[in-house]
């Protein structure tokens, strides 16, 4: 938030927060109701729909001008926000189908959906609480990691300002689609790495 202060568009959450409370209701009764694998395989399904979205969405948006957010859209959005993030911290897809066709400048589109997620997890944080979600033993391991979160936001704001969008984004897409296959097919990584190892002596 600190880094792109004042850089969205809060009308993005007059849209689209109306339907993220009711998709996080929604995502609080069905925690728990599903496998690590069945939400691996839905996260992933929503990685590689996102990616495939990407590749479209400049024939699909060409010959429009830039999308105006609406209620009609964003509370079906922000349902789908909610819900998923809830259940398989899976919004991101959602959001960014939203905000994209906005065409908004490529810091004004990073500080948005930082704005919305942040206020997707202040929203969620309450009924985690509640379900024993977030405990004590989350935030000690949440604690654990922290020190490495400003590395991680300093190395994203780095790129953010040094690589080209285009380049940059062609990388982030190729990380998404492989990781939402893995998510999906579940590969044995490590058996195929050792197979190969094998093979080469």
């Amino acid at each position: 938030m600190w880094h792109y202060w004042g850089k969205w568009q809060k009308r993005n959450l007059v849209y689209l927060l109306p339907g993220v409370i009711v998709g996080v209701l929604i995502g609080v009764r069905l925690v728990g109701r599903y496998s690590a694998r069945e939400l691996n395989v839905a996260i992933g399904i929503l990685a590689v729909l996102f990616v495939l979205f990407q590749l479209v969405k400049d024939r699909i948006f060409a010959a429009e001008g830039a999308f105006a957010p609406n209620h009609w859209l964003g509370v079906p959005c922000g349902i789908g926000a909610g819900n998923t993030s809830t259940f398989a911290h899976g919004a991101g897809p959602i959001v960014s189908m939203f905000v994209i066709p906005q065409r908004l400048p490529k810091e004004i589109y990073v500080g948005t959906t930082v704005l919305v997620f942040t206020c997707i997890n202040w929203i969620k944080m309450p009924f985690f609480i509640g379900q024993g979600i977030v405990n004590r033993e989350t935030l000690w391991l949440g604690l654990c990691y922290l020190p490495l979160i400003p590395v991680g936001v300093s190395l994203g704001v780095w790129l953010n300002r040094r690589f080209s969008e285009k380049g940059f984004l062609r990388v982030v897409y190729v990380a998404t689609l492989l990781t939402g296959l893995q998510l999906i097919f579940n590969f044995d990584l490590a058996h195929l790495f050792s197979g190969s190892a094998g093979r080469s002596h």
